[in-house]
């Protein structure tokens, strides 16, 4: 299992940047307290989508911080990403893990409690739970709140005491605190940093919380 940082997860999605270079935001949000950046693309055409990778890689050079492909490994092969995050629908985990390698960062959402009973903890690094709280930029049929988070988060840290588990959807300052108090090892964001009109600020503030309850 690679070692990684999931505790501030920034989701860049083209459709959640106010118009906003993506490789910018990226940049902004990793020199502000993001410790993983992911990319995620449901609107644009493979060629784009890697040229727009690419861009973001370079962006992030010398940061330190692991760049991630949302859903496709493709994209992720061809823009040098440091990993990619899979859905339940995407390649499965060991196929990945096969042509990405044993250093890629591979990581997975969970909604269920049967997902995280049957998730290839071998395979992965990292796992996120959710969606936790409603959320505009995804459709999640039910948010399932801290407990059920809990719930779900227990099974996996029973399976894999060391793999990192995080939440996902409806995350903001208002409600972060709680969920590390809950035990969570990270939260991932789209709205939260990259719909607001100063990402950099958006970003220490979301990144202070984190410290102040971990402290």
């Amino acid at each position: 299992m690679n070692k990684v940082d999931v505790s501030l997860y920034g989701i860049v999605d083209p459709n959640r940047s106010k118009g906003r270079s993506l490789a910018e935001l990226a940049k902004t949000s990793a020199e502000n307290g993001a410790t993983l950046i992911q990319y995620r693309d449901k609107q644009n055409d493979i060629r784009a989508m890697i040229e727009n990778a690419k861009q973001m890689k370079q962006s992030l050079a010398g940061t330190g911080v692991p760049f991630i492909v949302n859903d496709r490994v493709d994209i992720a092969l061809a823009s040098g990403a440091d990993g990619v995050h899979l859905g339940q629908e995407d390649m499965t985990a060991e196929d990945a893990r096969q042509l990405l390698g044993g250093k890629a960062i591979i990581g997975l959402s969970i909604k269920t409690i049967e997902q995280a009973e049957n998730a290839p903890i071998q395979f992965l690094d990292y796992a996120f739970v959710g969606g936790v709280f409603d959320t505009q930029s995804k459709d999640n049929k039910k948010s399932i709140g801290i407990s059920g988070w809990m719930e779900i988060s227990n099974i996996l840290k029973s399976r894999a005491p060391k793999m990192p588990v995080g939440a996902i959807a409806g995350i903001d300052e208002t409600n972060i605190g709680s969920l590390f108090n809950a035990g969570c090892d990270g939260v991932a964001m789209i709205s939260a940093l990259y719909m607001a009109d100063d990402v950099a600020l958006a970003t220490k503030k979301l990144a202070d919380i984190i410290h102040e309850v971990r402290a």
